[in-house]
């Protein structure tokens, strides 16, 4: 089982206090953030508006909504910001209060936690180790007019992948035959390059909901800022007049209302992880006792072959944080999952691992 308590990545405090340190010695893999860092363009607009914290942010942040609603040319009125993607994922269920609803095992945490606030019964549809853990048709057997509503990760987190374009199309067109709402997290989707989802659907897909994290990819996951998206008007005005006011800082929305436009920042970023992504999966796949899931986001999934080892506890010892994965339903201990980083930072775990893996220790 994890070392940690956390549902979560990022959890360093926990981590650094079982060695005795200070968090700031962690070299963290456990979250999926960016690793070029905030984007310059944003940090100096930080500090050039430091007055905003001295006054109410827009209860309606209506520049906010303009901007997302440009980004994606869709109305305004299609667009719900929330306090962070989980914020949205919560004021979505209790908006639609289902009774019925599946998720998708291994999947994001939080779609389960919302559900069980209300009196809403789960139903799992299982990823299988032997399909690569990649969604397949079989998902399209299991619809039923029972569901109020189906969450699917894309892509997928902790596995990076995405389902195949002609299959997401088919269960979203049994979605909407059989009146069920579709939910689509697509939180990493931004790091594939190209990769537009589903947004530019939805005018004829009033039945899918479309959530997305400007978190990751723009590295400010302490400011937090997400979004939801649906062109149903009257479904997102009755989520909004659900959503406690306020919600988002002011500084979060001044990020949302700026980096969308930050092109060379979006270039950069896509450009690091085509090149360093592929240095990384292969330097990972020539490690002995270690199985690599080609995952297309910024993580990907391990699994240790090694029988007894707890490759997390092993690599804490090395100052180097990883996410267990023994919390997700569908996985077990010898699964784990590791942020794409910088390449120094890469080689760093690279070598941790390669020590942790041959059976001796790195020394300190």
């Amino acid at each position: 089982m994890s070392l940690l308590k956390s549902a979560h990545g990022g959890n360093t405090r926990e981590a650094a206090a079982l060695l005795g340190i200070s968090p700031e010695q962690l070299l963290d893999f456990s979250a999926n953030i960016n690793p070029l860092g905030m984007p310059a363009s944003l940090k100096r607009a930080l500090i050039d508006n430091l007055d905003r914290a001295e006054r109410y942010p827009d209860v309606d942040y209506a520049h906010l909504h303009a901007t997302l609603a440009e980004h994606h040319h869709v109305p305004a009125s299609w667009i719900l910001a929330g306090n962070g993607e989980t914020e949205s994922i919560f004021t979505l269920v209790d908006g639609l209060k289902p009774r019925h609803a599946m998720i998708v095992i291994p999947g994001f945490a939080e779609y389960r936690r919302a559900l069980q606030w209300g009196e809403c019964a789960i139903h799992e549809f299982a990823l299988r180790e032997e399909d690569g853990w990649q969604l397949t048709g079989e998902i399209l057997d299991v619809l039923t007019p029972e569901l109020d509503c189906l969450f699917l990760c894309t892509p997928n987190n902790p596995t990076g992948l995405l389902p195949e374009h002609h299959l997401l199309q088919e269960i979203a067109r049994r979605c909407k035959q059989l009146g069920i709402a579709l939910i689509l997290d697509e939180a990493f989707i931004d790091f594939i390059a190209g990769e537009q989802g589903f947004i530019p659907l939805l005018q004829e897909n009033p039945h899918i909901w479309v959530l997305r994290s400007l978190t990751k990819f723009y590295a400010i996951p302490g400011l937090r800022l997400g979004y939801l998206v649906n062109s149903n008007e009257q479904a997102v005005a009755h989520l909004r007049s659900r959503q406690m006011p306020w919600s988002i800082n002011a500084f979060a929305a001044l990020a949302g209302e700026m980096i969308l436009h930050d092109s060379v920042y979006q270039q950069a970023t896509w450009e690091w992880l085509a090149h360093e992504g592929n240095r990384f999966d292969q330097q990972l796949q020539n490690l002995p006792g270690l199985t690599v899931y080609p995952g297309r986001a910024n993580y990907r999934l391990l699994r240790c072959e090694r029988p007894g080892l707890d490759l997390q506890k092993s690599l804490l010892e090395q100052h180097v944080l990883i996410r267990s994965c023994a919390n997700y339903p569908g996985l077990d201990a010898r699964y784990y999952r590791v942020a794409v980083r910088g390449a120094e930072e890469n080689n760093r775990l690279l070598a941790a691992l390669r020590y942790a893996l041959s059976g001796t220790t790195l020394a300190d």
